[in-house]
């Protein structure tokens, strides 16, 4: 291990912001973490459906905004795009090459979970398994492709975004809601925010890429949207809860809501103001070395995490009879006292996905300086990208 961190080390260009690396470890893993512990596979008469906790404790609602991290990656992704975008100029490299391979980076990795489960769902369906439980488990596994597409999107726009000022999308967001739930305008309408609202926070990073805010633009951005956000849920109606709970009248995050991206806003405003603090402890080379690992591998546990819980969900069955917190509706203290249990378990299947699919991430050059990663070498260049 010591020797791994030493390569890391070594690898990792001076002028390199390791905080943000750090800020896009979080947001990963609190996505992931955050799935884990509000999605339940439920295995009833022969089916598999899916379930939440938050549908029988909706008083455990405030929980899901520790693990709604999606606007914090939209902010390191803006950040990233437009230093990238800044970084190919400079070496003389032209928009569509850039563009190229940044998309690169994104479809490998999302071809490959998408092919499998393609084969799966056919292989299940031949055997059996009927329709209802395999279109639950497909789309558990595809339903958080709508992020990349979105992500992808505001990519390729990059060089328009960084003109564009975050008030505006803030706007049509807000324009939106009000036509929506004020006029009663059609739900459809609601789709326009998939991108205004995400946008949001992609121009605060690429805003960032010129030049950071200060202390006191990353209390305002927290302080104010975490105002605007609890008086929109407590007097406006909108839901408490971040994430989408099935059966649910109104989700704030299929499509975004204006509390989605006021809440978004907040933890864009938290992210600044610990950007000084990670830099401190990310100097430390053991605690980079991880924060840098987990950069090597965000897509593939972004796209495989899911798979790794059905897995563990699947294997469980073996043992006969219902297993709390793997199998049993989420309606109770016991089920996520017996889901914390099993998180170990999906770590460890994750484990294993990334293993099998994460060159699938890396980007392909020609061989350079190595550290170790996958368990195998890998070029320092995967490190300075990542």
């Amino acid at each position: 291990m010591r020797d791994l961190v030493r390569r890391i080390e070594s690898a990792t260009p001076p002028g390199r912001d390791r905080a943000v690396d750090a800020l896009r470890a979080l947001a990963i893993l609190g996505v992931v973490l955050g799935h884990w512990l509000v999605t339940a596979l439920v295995a009833d008469s022969g089916t598999v459906r899916t379930a939440s906790p938050l549908q029988y404790m909706p008083h455990l609602a405030p929980v899901s905004w520790a693990f709604q991290t999606l606007a914090v990656f939209f902010l390191v992704g803006g950040y990233a795009a437009a230093r990238g975008l800044d970084s190919s100029r400079a070496r003389g490299g032209s928009y569509g090459r850039w563009l190229g391979s940044r998309m690169a980076r994104l479809s490998r990795p999302v071809t490959a979970v998408v092919a499998l489960w393609a084969v799966v769902a056919v292989l299940t369906l031949a055997s059996g398994v009927g329709l209802a439980t395999v279109l639950a488990l497909v789309k558990l596994v595809w339903s958080p492709l709508w992020f990349l597409l979105v992500f992808a999107a505001l990519t390729a726009v990059t060089p328009l975004v960084r003109r564009l000022h975050p008030l505006w999308p803030l706007a049509l967001v807000l324009y939106v809601d009000v036509f929506r739930f004020g006029f009663d305008g059609p739900a459809a309408l609601g789709w326009i925010n998939v991108a205004a609202g995400w946008l949001v926070p992609y121009c605060l990073g690429a805003s960032w890429a010129r030049a950071l805010p200060g202390r006191r633009a990353g209390w305002g951005l927290l302080l104010g949207g975490s105002a605007a956000t609890a008086g929109l849920v407590l007097v406006a109606g909108y839901p408490a809860s971040m994430v989408g709970v099935p059966g649910a009248a109104i989700s704030n995050l299929n499509p975004p809501t204006l509390a989605a991206v006021t809440f978004g806003l907040a933890q864009c405003g938290a992210a600044l103001l610990l950007i000084g603090p990670l830099r401190r402890v990310l100097r430390r080379p053991a605690v980079w070395a991880a924060a840098a690992l987990v950069n090597l591998c965000a897509m593939t546990v972004f796209l495989w995490h899911q798979t790794a819980m059905i897995a563990v969900t699947a294997l469980g069955l073996l043992a006969g009879r219902p297993l709390t917190g793997l199998h049993t509706p989420p309606d109770g203290a016991g089920w996520i006292v017996a889901r914390l249990l099993w998180l170990p378990l999906f770590t460890a299947a994750l484990l294993i996905c990334r293993s099998a699919f994460g060159t699938y991430e890396q980007p392909r050059r020609p061989s350079g300086g190595r550290v170790v990663a996958q368990g195998r070498p890998v070029r320092s260049e995967a490190v300075r990208d990542a």
